[in-house]
């Protein structure tokens, strides 16, 4: 079952780089306006939810219990939504990659802080030193990435 947990993240990575590329050519065509653009990302992707939910859920029946939730639990569609803006924003000026690995690196090091102090009500998965080591790595590759080429010029 984790094989697949780990092919459907990836999967996830497949759509959010095309989702940036693709909602980027979005914003050029109106306008080069990136908040139109996440608009129509959301409004659709909502849009398709709703069908999904509608067949596959008592969507109704749970939308009648969301005001007894905390206010905080709803916080994910606007993060969702500064995400998507910030691709559409950044991948034309940074490239899909160096905006990606930028991302990636904030979610490491949040997803840590979180898993190890189990804020947001997540179970407690403690920070070791190979998670450590691990995040150091992609922090070299990440510098390997972003300033070989200068390297390699400045040696030769």
């Amino acid at each position: 079952m984790f094989i697949l947990y780990i092919l459907i993240a990836l999967v996830a990575g497949v759509a959010l780089a095309s989702q940036a590329a693709i909602n980027s050519q979005l914003a050029k065509a109106m306008n080069n306006e990136p908040l139109i653009a996440t608009f129509i990302s959301f409004g659709s992707g909502a849009i398709l939810l709703l069908i999904i939910a509608s067949l596959k859920t008592d969507l109704v029946g749970n939308l009648t219990t969301a005001h007894h939730h905390s206010w905080w639990k709803y916080l994910g569609g606007a993060l969702g939504a500064l995400v998507v803006f910030t691709t559409v924003l950044l991948s034309p000026k940074m490239g899909i990659t160096n905006m990606l690995f930028f991302i990636i690196v904030g979610q490491l090091i949040t997803a840590m802080i979180i898993d190890h102090y189990g804020l947001i009500h997540m179970p407690i998965r403690e920070v070791n030193l190979f998670k450590l080591i691990g995040l150091g790595i992609v922090g070299i590759g990440l510098i390997t990435f972003f300033f070989g080429d200068k390297l390699v010029k400045f040696f030769n």
